[in-house]
C-alpha cells in the first residue's frame, strides 16, 4: 500500500536507532505532512546525540525520558493525543523491545478512555521479521520506496552502532522483502493491535 497521512504519530521505541531501522521510511513520509514524535529512553551522551540527528533527518521530533514506563507514556498520550501509535512487537526477541511494548499497552486504556486517542495502534518489524511466536504477521505493508533514502540517511547518523556491517544490510534486506510482497522496491511491515477491542479499518497507518 502507498503510505497516506494519518495525522499525528507517536513512535515509542527502546533504542535510539529503532525508529529509523524499523519504521524510518513510514515515519519520514508522515513527518512531511503531520507531527511525528519519536520517544526513546536516554542512553549515553553519544547515542542521545545520534538520536537527535536521526530524528531530525526523518523530520520528526525527539522525546527522551530516563525510563519510558507506563506513567511516562500515558502522559505523552494525554499531551500529544496522537492519531497513531507505533511500537515494538509484543513478543519481540529483544527484551528491551518487549518491555517498551508492554509499557505502551499498559498506558493505552486510560488515555483512550479520557481523550479518544490514539485511534490506531501498530507494532513494527523486528530482527529478520521473527518474533518469539514466529514470523511477523503484517496486516499493513507500507510502500516506502520514495523515503527509503531518507531512512538510510537517518540510520547512518548512528555512527556508534554497526550500521554498515549489520543494521544497514538488514534494513535493505527487509525493505526489499516487504517491497516484493506488494510489488514495490521497498516497504515496511506493521501489525495492527486492538485498542479496547477495536481494530482499525484503515489499510495504511
Amino acid at each position: 500500500m502507498t503510505a497516506t497521512s494519518p495525522g499525528s504519530v507517536l513512535a515509542v521505541f527502546a533504542h535510539p536507532d529503532d525508529a529509523e531501522l524499523w519504521a524510518g521510511g513510514t515515519l519520514a513520509h508522515h513527518a512531511a505532512h503531520a507531527l511525528v514524535t519519536v520517544a526513546v529512553p536516554f542512553h549515553s551522551a553519544e547515542r542521545d546525540s545520534e538520536a537527535a540527528a536521526g530524528t531530525k533527518v526523518l523530520g520528526a521530533r525527539l522525546h527522551q525520558a530516563q525510563l519510558l514506563d507506563p506513567t511516562e507514556i500515558h502522559q505523552l498520550l494525554i499531551d500529544l493525543r496522537p492519531d497513531v501509535v507505533v511500537t515494538h512487537p509484543v513478543r519481540d526477541v529483544h527484551p528491551d523491545h518487549r518491555r517498551i511494548s508492554e509499557a505502551v499497552l499498559a498506558a493505552l486504556p486510560d488515555a483512550v478512555i479520557s481523550t479518544g486517542h490514539p485511534q490506531r495502534l501498530y507494532t513494527c518489524d523486528t530482527y529478520n521479521s521473527l518474533t518469539l511466536d514466529g514470523p511477523v504477521r503484517a496486516d499493513t505493508i507500507v510502500d516506502t520506496t520514495a523515503t527509503f533514502g531518507t531512512k538510510m540517511q537517518a540510520l547512518r547518523q548512528h555512527a556508534s552502532q554497526p550500521i554498515e556491517s549489520h543494521f544497514g544490510p538488514m534494513a535493505e534486506h527487509l525493505g526489499r522483502l516487504w517491497g516484493a510482497r506488494i510489488g514495490t522496491t521497498y516497504a515496511e511491515a506493521f501489525t495492527a493491535l486492538p485498542i479496547l477491542g477495536r481494530l482499525p479499518a484503515a489499510t495504511q497507518l
